[in-house]
């Protein structure tokens, strides 16, 4: 499990240990504590070959949930690809984004060429592609909490999934065939990100005016288009406000 530390990584942890499978946990800073009873942890950073072997040594499966900015990205996966051929060819699950290969934005091309990667390595490979999580949407909002305003992009709709419900996805790809690169999905609701602002102050019980801007640029408009969203493969699963409530 690479990135087993991270936001999605610990809840697939979670319910893979759930379904009593054995485990190995990889992150790059020391064990940051709360890892489940019984699973093992491995101190790996995936930029160096030499702790990716380590890390992949003896798996049957990879869940690949690491992942950084840019040409880095790249990195991990040709890493994990490269121990994965060494180590027995385990059945690689991926996760990635909805709308990477028609939004033109740096991190996202870098997650394309990861995907590529991983379906010209000749291993066995799944691929799930989902929404924007709920914790980003917010995280965005949060960073404007003492602005007098919120600003959002105009006419940019969102559907946001929570994290929890694409690890129990990914937990299930995990424990079946590879299947190459499965349906995306995306959260149960489709929003614009202003009427999700106003949302959000509801929750909260902020006032502030929400003040949508037409920002330019091809990525801006590939949003606006909708190529972020799919509205028909919606899971059954949180809503925005419904994660709001309960973070709060």
């Amino acid at each position: 499990m690479t990135g087993g530390t991270g936001t999605l990584g610990r809840r697939v942890v979670e319910r893979l240990v759930a379904a009593d499978r054995p485990v190995r946990v990889v992150g790059r800073r020391p064990n940051p504590g709360g890892v489940p009873a019984g699973v093992e942890f491995v101190r790996a950073d995936l930029r160096r070959r030499t702790d990716a072997d380590v890390a992949v040594a003896g798996a049957a499966v990879v869940v690949h949930c690491a992942t950084t900015y840019g040409p880095r990205d790249v990195e991990l996966t040709r890493n994990v690809v490269a121990a994965a051929r060494s180590a027995g060819r385990p059945h690689i699950v991926d996760v990635s984004i909805v709308g990477i290969d028609r939004i033109p934005i740096f991190y996202y091309r870098a997650k394309l060429e990861a995907e590529r990667l991983l379906e010209s390595s000749g291993l066995p490979w799944t691929v799930q592609r989902a929404t924007q999580f709920h914790d980003l949407v917010a995280r965005l909002l949060d960073l404007q909490r003492r602005s007098p305003v919120i600003v959002v992009p105009a006419g940019v709709r969102v559907q946001p999934v929570d994290v929890r419900d694409v690890a129990t996805r990914l937990a299930c790809l995990a424990d079946g065939e590879p299947a190459g690169r499965v349906a995306d999905i995306g959260g149960p609701e489709v929003h614009e990100l202003r009427e999700l602002a106003v949302l959000y102050q509801r929750v909260l019980g902020g006032r502030r005016p929400v003040v949508p801007i037409r920002f330019p640029g091809a990525a801006m408009r590939a949003f606006r288009g909708g190529a972020n969203l799919v509205p028909g493969a919606a899971m059954a699963g949180t809503t925005f406000k419904s994660y709001l409530t309960e973070r709060e």
